[in-house]
C-alpha cells in the first residue's frame, strides 16, 4: 500500500490519536494559548502532540470550508435585516461579513457572507427561505465570484 490519507473508523485506533484531536480542537477553538497547553488538558505530553499533528485530522477539519455570499435587496423599514440575519442564525450558518449600503428610494443594497457546513436545511431551501421573508426583494447568490 502506498503512503497517503485513509479513512479508519476512531474506534480501532490507538487512544493517542483521538487525544491528538482533542488538542487541535482546544487550539482551535482558544481554550488553549500554546500546543503544550493544549496537549496538557488532552491528556498526552507535547512531543506526542508534535509526532502526531501533522499526521491526524478529523474526517471534518480536512473538509474545505463551505461559503455562502448572498446579495439581498431590502426594504428600508425596520426589522427586515434583522429577519434576514436571524434566518441565517436559526438555521446553523455561521456569518462572517455583513455589508450594507445606505438605503435610497426605500431600499438598502446587503451582502451577507456565512460558513454553511453546519446549515441544517439545504442551500437552495435556505435561500428561498430567505426570499419570502418580508422585505426581500431581489437575493442573488454569489460563488467564487460568480451569480448563480
Amino acid at each position: 500500500m502506498t503512503a497517503g490519507w485513509v479513512l479508519v473508523d476512531s474506534s480501532v485506533l490507538p487512544e493517542v490519536f483521538g487525544r491528538v484531536l482533542e488538542a487541535q480542537e482546544h487550539l482551535r477553538e482558544g481554550r488553549a494559548a500554546t500546543a503544550a497547553e493544549a496537549a496538557r488538558m488532552a491528556g498526552i505530553s507535547r512531543s506526542a502532540y508534535y509526532k502526531y499533528k501533522d499526521a491526524v485530522q478529523s474526517f471534518h477539519a480536512s473538509q474545505p470550508e463551505q461559503l455562502l455570499t448572498v446579495h439581498l435587496l431590502l426594504r428600508d423599514k425596520p426589522g427586515v435585516l434583522s429577519a434576514v440575519l436571524s434566518t441565517f442564525a436559526e438555521h446553523g450558518a455561521n456569518i462572517l461579513t455583513v455589508n450594507q449600503n445606505i438605503p435610497t428610494d426605500g431600499r438598502a443594497s446587503v451582502s451577507v457572507s456565512a460558513r454553511t457546513e453546519r446549515l441544517s436545511v439545504p442551500p437552495e431551501t435556505f435561500l428561498q427561505m430567505l426570499r419570502e421573508l418580508s422585505g426581500v426583494e431581489k437575493i442573488t447568490r454569489t460563488e467564487l465570484g460568480t451569480t448563480v
